[in-house]
C-alpha cells in the first residue's frame, strides 16, 4: 500500500484523525487471518519445534498444554476448509503422527476478535482417533455379519418353515395316537374319582 506524499502533510486534526482510523481499519484487516491459515501456523510451528511460536496461535486457557508429542518434527501439515459457527470453528487436519497420517478437527475459538486453536478440544479429537478404527471396524464387521446372514436368509428360511412343518406332522401323529382306543397313556375315570 503507498501512500502519497500529499495526504503525509495534512495539518488538519480531523483529516489526521479520519486518515488514522481508515489506516487502522485497513491494516487490522491485513493482520486479521483465517482459521484456516491459523491452523495452519500453528501445526507448522510444531513440526519445526518452534513451541512459543505455536502458543502465539492457542487460546489462552490452553496454551499450557501445547508440546511437541502431538506431531512428527518436520511432518506435512494439509487443512481442509473452516466450518465457522458464530464465534467457534473447525479445520479438517491431516498431519503425520507415529509414522502414518492421521486426520482430525483443529478447534478454534475467537479470542479478543483473533482466531485461536482451542488446543484442549484438538487434543480430545486426536485422542479419539484410535476409536474411530475400532467403530469403523466394528461397522465393518457388522456390515459383512448383515451381507452373510442377507446371502443365508432364504435358506434358513427354508430350514424354518421344515422344521415347523415336521414339528405340525409330530403333533398330529401324537394326537392321533392319544385319540386311539386301548392306549395305554390314556386315564381311565373310575367312579367316585373327579
Amino acid at each position: 500500500m503507498t501512500i502519497k506524499p500529499s495526504l503525509l502533510s495534512v495539518k488538519s486534526p480531523v483529516k489526521l484523525a479520519g486518515l488514522f482510523c481508515i489506516l487502522l481499519f485497513f491494516s487490522g484487516c491485513l493482520t486479521g487471518k483465517s482459521p484456516e491459515e491459523v491452523t495452519t501456523l500453528f501445526w507448522q510451528a510444531l513440526a519445526q519445534a518452534q513451541l512459543e511460536n505455536a502458543r502465539k496461535h492457542v487460546t489462552e486457557h490452553s496454551q499450557h498444554l501445547v508440546n511437541l508429542q502431538d506431531i512428527e518434527k518436520h511432518s506435512t501439515i494439509q487443512t481442509g476448509v473452516a466450518v465457522i459457527e458464530d464465534s467457534d470453528a473447525t479445520v479438517e487436519t491431516t498431519i503425520t503422527r507415529n509414522k502414518k497420517l492421521v486426520t482430525f478437527n483443529t478447534v478454534l475459538l475467537k479470542e479478543q476478535d483473533t482466531w485461536k486453536v482451542d488446543y484442549l478440544q484438538t487434543q480430545m479429537n486426536i485422542s479419539m482417533i484410535p476409536f474411530g478404527d475400532v467403530v469403523k471396524s466394528l461397522q465393518n464387521l457388522g456390515d459383512t455379519f448383515a451381507k452373510q446372514l442377507e446371502k443365508q436368509l432364504p435358506i434358513i428360511q427354508k430350514e424354518m418353515e421344515s422344521l415347523g412343518n415336521e414339528l405340525k406332522n409330530q403333533i398330529d401323529e401324537l394326537g392321533r395316537s392319544l385319540e386311539k382306543p386301548g392306549n395305554p397313556n390314556k386315564s381311565k375315570a373310575y367312579p367316585g374319582t373327579i
